[in-house]
């Protein structure tokens, strides 16, 4: 059974393009390091400071294995330091999910 990490960002709204720059960024770096990266996700309507990332495992113990070569991983601590440096990420939380599997990705049904 595979997990997907939920990561939720509380940002700065004045600087959600330096967020996609840096979500940009994980979309080499979180594949190259063992991730199934879904996506990242920025506001569009409504609030405007929070955005989403989604990430999928095969188990915890796969996610173990990914943050430890993330964190010898030189473009992801590049990441990390602009991050830090920008400042535009206030608050960021991680919750680990597991899909009930009848519900995951159903096509659009069209009546008619």
């Amino acid at each position: 059974m595979s997990i997907t990490c939920f990561i939720e960002y509380r940002l700065d709204p004045f600087k959600l393009d330096l967020f996609a720059r840096y979500a940009q960024n994980w979309g080499e770096i979180i594949p190259a390091c063992g991730g199934e990266l879904l996506g990242y996700f920025l506001p569009h309507e409504g609030c405007n400071d929070r955005a989403f990332g989604l990430i999928s495992f095969n188990s915890l113990a796969d996610y173990e294995s990914y943050r430890a070569r993330l964190k010898q991983d030189s473009a992801a601590q590049q990441n990390f330091a602009f991050a830090q440096q920008q400042q535009f990420i206030l608050q960021e939380q991680r919750t680990f999910l597991t899909v009930v599997p009848a519900t995951f990705n159903q096509a659009v049904q069209v009546p008619g």
